[in-house]
C-alpha cells in the first residue's frame, strides 16, 4: 500500500533542492572573482553547506538517532586532517 507523503515534505523538498540550485550558481559566479588563495576556501565551504543540506534532507540523517549521526560525522574527521594536512603542506613548501 501506498504511504501519502505530506505536502509540507514536499514544499521542503523542493526548497532545498531550490537552495543548491541557487548555491551552485553563487559557487559558479564565486568562480570568477579573484579572491587569491580564499577561492578553494569559498568553495569548498559552499560545497560543505550542500553537502549537508543533502545529508541532512535526503539522506535523512536529520531524523536520525545520536549514534547514526556520529558514524555519518566520523569520516570527516579524517577528511579534515586529509584536507588539512595537503593544504599545511602544500602552503609550507
Amino acid at each position: 500500500m501506498l504511504k501519502m507523503v505530506p505536502a509540507k515534505a514536499y514544499r521542503t523538498y523542493i526548497f532545498i533542492w531550490l537552495a543548491l540550485l541557487v548555491l551552485t550558481v553563487v559557487t559558479w559566479l564565486v568562480s570568477y572573482v579573484n579572491l587569491g588563495m580564499m577561492n578553494v576556501v569559498v568553495a569548498m565551504l559552499i560545497a560543505s553547506f550542500k553537502a549537508s543540506l543533502v545529508a541532512l534532507f535526503f539522506m535523512h540523517l536529520r531524523h536520525e538517532n545520536r549514534l547514526v549521526l556520529a558514524f555519518a560525522l566520523f569520516p570527516l574527521g579524517f577528511l579534515l586532517l586529509i584536507i588539512g594536512g595537503t593544504l599545511v603542506d602544500t602552503l609550507f613548501r
